[in-house]
């Protein structure tokens, strides 16, 4: 199954780029990209899923060949869930499935209870519906003072983008991020990279540093009370080396992600379906067919109870 386009979709402060693979008149599956990565993420796992299908991989504003915030305009978690909504308006999608890598699992965790209606299916790759974790509450105002004072101090300093060579720009996203492979990481440069005579620089807004900066992290209690708006079937895919939260360096916390997996089948019971298949965070990127197997019979299966694997 082959790109068949790159999409520049109008929004007021430039435009949210994406790519789209299948007929357009198949049913509609967008797909959210983690935090500081672009659509490209999807490049190998797509091929392998359903070809009834019109998947469409976003860039999120600020990342990948979107178009920056205005200036003086932050980048907050609420303004992500707007731009799914903001998609969907230009493709003229009144009911479409969400795929969701890690950040881009928890804006579309939250736009499923926002708008039950419009989300048939929730597939969470690595990713939790929402961002709980009660060990950050202590913090949530240090983030917000240091995303303020991050912005004035991006605002004011006005300096140029760094060029380096390819090389070491692949090694600057390996050493913050050691979940990605070479290969994996030369693929979300290509989109994540502008070239230049003299070397490349980063596309992503630099006003994007630490996701906690804009993150809404929930109490256990609101988690509750939001699922409980979910409409759509919801599949959590767990890679056995991955993150089980969105800043989490290791495993070794297992609490929160069960406490996440046991209300979601109290709350959805038959509509809900949980798989741990080896590999790390960048699973769909490094190891893809561990998971389009249990995606393509997510996808495909009508009844939403569980599919025999």
């Amino acid at each position: 199954m082959g790109l068949i386009s790159e999409l520049k979709l109008a929004v007021p402060w430039g435009h949210i780029a994406a790519k789209a693979w299948g007929s357009h008149q198949a049913a509609p599956v967008l797909c959210l990209h983690g935090w500081l990565d672009n659509a490209n993420s999807f490049d190998r796992l797509i091929p392998l899923l359903p070809k009834d299908f019109n998947y469409v991989a976003m860039d999120f504003g600020g990342h990948g060949l979107s178009s920056h915030y205005s200036p003086g305009f932050p980048y907050h978690y609420q303004n992500f869930v707007s731009e799914v909504r903001r998609v969907a308006a230009a493709l003229k999608w009144n009911r479409f499935s969400l795929l969701g890598h890690s950040f881009g699992g928890a804006v579309g965790g939250m736009f499923s209870c926002i708008f039950p209606e419009m989300v048939d299916k929730l597939i969470l790759l690595e990713s939790l519906p929402f961002v709980l974790d009660t060990n950050e509450m202590d913090n949530l105002l240090t983030y917000k003072r240091r995303a303020i004072e991050h912005v004035l101090q991006v605002e004011a300093s006005r300096k140029p983008e760094q060029v380096v060579s390819p090389e070491e720009m692949l090694q600057r996203l390996l050493k913050k991020n050691s979940h990605a492979g070479e290969e994996c990481g030369k693929h979300l440069l290509q989109r994540g990279t502008t070239q230049v005579a003299t070397g490349v620089w980063l596309n992503r807004d630099r006003r994007i540093t630490w996701a906690e900066h804009c993150l809404d992290f929930v109490s256990r209690e609101l988690f509750m009370h939001y699922i409980k708006n979910l409409q759509a079937r919801v599949l959590l895919v767990k890679a056995t080396e991955g993150y089980y939260a969105l800043r989490r360096e290791d495993d070794a916390d297992k609490e929160t992600v069960m406490f996440v997996v046991s209300s979601l089948k109290s709350v959805l019971k038959e509509r809900f379906q949980y798989f741990e298949v080896p590999g790390n965070h960048y699973i769909h990127m490094n190891q893809p067919q561990q998971v389009a197997r249990v995606i393509s019979s997510f996808l495909q299966n009508k009844e939403g109870t569980p599919a025999s694997l």
